[in-house]
């Protein structure tokens, strides 16, 4: 029983030898490589010399590798100029913007003084003009006043006179006030 055991190890490990897979063991998989690339090359490129195709390859990719830094010297360069001209422009419009707001600032505060001082005087002038009303009030409710006194008094002195006037009392004041309005219109003559 044993041998057959071994007679099927054996050929699990032949069968798996002769098929096709990959070698990950680089030291042995390394010369093959390099044996097979160098072949062909000797093949396909007899007329052609191996270190001149070499040195060229080397020059053009070297060519590539100096172009490709210049290009990134030249364009880091101009993003160096970009940035140094987007500070410059950052600069002078933080500069700006700090004007525009000390200006800001000095003029909502001219602003704020004029429109207290022009409270101030609207102020002062609704003052006057409401003492100018009062006064005006007062003096209509004094001429009202004496009016209605004057008028009171005249009701109670006509009520006097026409009680105690008669015909003869009467002619005689008017003849004596015809008297004195002749004598004020001569004088002003």
């Amino acid at each position: 029983m044993k041998n057959l055991t071994d007679s099927f190890l054996s050929l699990g490990l032949w069968s798996s030898a002769g098929s096709f897979g990959f070698n990950t063991d680089i030291l042995a998989t390394n010369p093959i490589n390099l044996s097979v690339v160098l072949g062909l090359l000797i093949f396909f490129g007899k007329g052609v010399c191996a270190s001149c195709l070499l040195s060229d390859l080397l020059d053009n990719r070297k060519q590539r590798i100096l172009k490709t830094i210049r290009n990134s010297e030249e364009l880091r360069r101009g993003a160096i100029e970009q940035l140094e001209k987007a500070r410059a422009r950052l600069r002078k419009v933080e500069m700006e913007a700090d004007q525009f707001r000390v200006n800001g600032y000095s003029d909502i505060e001219r602003e704020k003084s004029n429109l207290i001082n022009s409270t101030y005087q609207t102020l002062e002038q609704f003052e006057i003009y409401k003492n100018e009303n009062i006064r005006f009030e007062q003096q209509r409710a004094s001429n009202q006043v004496r009016q209605r006194v004057f008028q009171q008094a005249l009701k109670g002195a006509l009520g006097t006179l026409t009680s105690s006037l008669n015909n003869e009392l009467h002619l005689r004041t008017i003849n004596a006030n015809i008297g004195i309005f002749g004598t004020l219109t001569e004088r002003i003559d």
